[in-house]
């Protein structure tokens, strides 16, 4: 019992203690999330506002440009070529007036007009020439949406530069007239992806990473250098997640790592805004696992100690309880039980107790009954044997006073008298050899008297026996037995008594040569047994020995046809009751 519970309070124990160290740190973690997503989304609304602040410069710009009757008289009217070269200069002193509101920025503008002029303001900053920017998909895309001002991702590969000199983002801007919606060039804004990240630079860090994602799901400008122009379908899906949650974050995975995702959508620039935190690097420090599972650790330790000896000081004397009433049959039940230990084995011990009190009760009135019992029956018995021995006596006596025999007479009383003094005067249950001898002498005398000589009976006993007691009667129905139904065929014969002692047995044998019964088998067993035992009790004295001795002792019979008849009685010779 200790074991099972201790089992189960170590489980239970073991099982909070991990329950609450993983919520402990979960709600640690999610803390520390809300509070970092909060200070987050304030830096990613500051870099929001830059990118509006920056696009409305753009769209100043780009009116201005569009609002221009120079620039729309120079792209849609055909010129000559000194008339071309004042254009060039007139449109090229506008667009450095527009330019200086981009102190901050390196950039190029490139005005191209249907009419085949191309205008630009620093055309080493983005190596593209004409034929390229006619048939780049930066064109086809600002002609397939005319009133938008469009941000495009734009790579140019060249082995003499860098890759951030490769790499640009342009915002691109048809030149329609207002009126007649005909659209007469276009407008173009190139910055290199690093001026673009100046934006947000400051904001960035280790494990803190930004995006500028298109709706295609490009990346067109990160921190992340390696992941420009990359397309990450991952991120717009959590894009799509973000707006239907409660939270202004979320945890996925991004490029095989746990990350804290935060995301802003930039309408302006018709792109997403991602703010992606390495959720190890930005946490790992802050929340020491280690150090809260060794803390966990050590109270679970404490725990479990104190468990363990207060349930063996608990179950001890429960223990002590069940080895003692374990112990009570060895002392067939005379032991009692210390009444010791916590309230519950107190009240066991009480009741164990109680209940032994009241079981030596219950033995002792199912013993007296039984003693009363056997007596009853023993009596029952001794009533069934005595009046067959005075019938037939009597009748004996009757048939010597027909024949007139005086002196047989008087000496058949005598031994009646005799007889009748051992067996209903002897109020003891137990005789010894030598008067169950003198007894059967004189019932053997009375029947010889009656039936004459012709049956002898002889006496074959062991001087050691003389003195052992034995049930009084035990010889005299297996004697009558014979004398009335071993002889009915033969004329006469012998009966022979033998008694003598074996090993811690007394062994008592009636034997005659008269007419036997045959073999005893089960088919014919039943219908000797009612022959064998018709006389006065012989059932009785077979169950009277073991109602006296037990099981183990009693009468058995064997029997053949013509040759006579064994009867042999076994007793226990050292038990002797007076």
């Amino acid at each position: 019992m200790f074991i099972t519970i201790s089992l189960i309070t170590f489980m239970i124990i073991i099982l909070v203690s991990v329950t609450i160290t993983w919520t402990t740190i979960r709600m640690s973690e999610q803390f520390f999330f809300e509070k970092f997503s909060i200070t987050n989304v304030k830096i990613i609304n500051e870099i929001k506002e830059s990118f509006e602040s920056f696009h409305y410069s753009i769209v100043i710009a780009s009116n201005n440009i569009l609002q221009s009757g120079v620039i729309k008289t120079n792209l849609t009217e055909e010129q000559t070529n000194a008339e071309k070269m004042i254009s060039f200069f007139t449109m090229g002193e506008y667009i450095k007036q527009i330019q200086s509101n981009f102190d901050t920025y390196e950039f190029e503008i490139i005005v191209k007009g249907e009419n085949g002029v191309t205008l630009t303001t620093n055309r080493p900053h983005w190596p593209i020439t004409d034929q390229e920017l006619n048939e780049s998909f930066l064109t086809s895309n600002t002609l397939k949406e005319p009133k938008r001002l469009l941000y495009q991702y734009d790579e140019r590969k060249s082995e003499t530069r860098s890759i951030e000199e490769t790499r640009f983002v342009v915002a691109t801007k048809a030149l329609m007239d207002r009126l007649s919606g005909t659209v007469y060039g276009s407008l173009y804004f190139s910055f290199r992806e690093s001026e673009f990240k100046k934006v947000y630079a400051n904001y960035t860090s280790p494990g803190n990473d930004i995006f500028i994602v298109d709706k295609s799901g490009m990346i067109v400008s990160s921190n992340q250098s390696q992941l420009i122009g990359k397309k990450e379908v991952d991120l717009l899906r959590y894009a799509q997640e973000i707006k239907t949650n409660s939270h202004k974050y979320m945890i996925g995975s991004f490029r095989g790592k746990e990350q804290i995702i935060l995301v802003e959508t930039l309408p302006s620039l018709d792109m997403y805004l991602f703010n992606i935190i390495d959720k190890e690097k930005a946490f790992g420090n802050l929340i020491d696992k280690r150090k809260i599972v060794l803390i966990s650790i050590g109270i679970v330790f404490i725990a479990l100690v104190s468990v363990f000896f207060v349930s063996r000081r608990l179950t001890n004397s429960l223990s002590r309880l069940v080895r003692q009433i374990e112990n009570a049959p060895k002392s067939e039940f005379r032991q009692y039980v210390a009444v010791l230990g916590t309230y519950e084995t107190r009240q066991i011990g009480h009741a164990f107790n109680s209940m032994l009190d009241e079981l030596h009760e219950y033995v002792e009135q199912l013993m007296l009954s039984q003693k009363q019992k056997r007596n009853a029956e023993l009596a029952a018995l001794q009533q069934q044997i005595n009046p067959h021995f005075l019938y037939n006596t009597l009748a004996s006596i009757k048939f010597m006073v027909q024949q007139d025999s005086k002196e047989d007479t008087e000496a058949m009383i005598t031994a009646l008298i005799s007889l009748l003094q051992n067996t209903i005067g002897n109020v003891n249950e137990t005789v010894t050899v030598r008067e169950e001898l003198d007894n059967l002498k004189n019932y053997v005398f009375i029947n010889q008297k009656r039936y004459g000589n012709q049956i002898n009976v002889s006496y074959l006993v062991a001087p050691d026996c003389l003195n052992v007691r034995l049930p009084k009667l035990i010889l005299q129905p297996f004697m009558e037995n014979s004398f009335f139904h071993g002889f009915n065929r033969k004329a006469g014969g012998s009966i022979h008594v033998l008694i003598w002692q074996e090993e811690d047995n007394l062994i008592c044998e009636v034997v005659d040569n008269g007419d036997g019964i045959g073999e005893l088998t089960e088919t014919n067993l039943p219908k000797y047994k009612r022959q064998l035992f018709s006389g006065i009790g012989v059932m009785n004295v077979h169950e009277r020995i073991q109602l006296i001795y037990g099981e183990e002792y009693g009468v058995t019979i064997s029997s053949k046809q013509g040759e006579g008849t064994k009867v042999r009685i076994i007793l226990p010779s050292h038990v002797e009751q007076k």
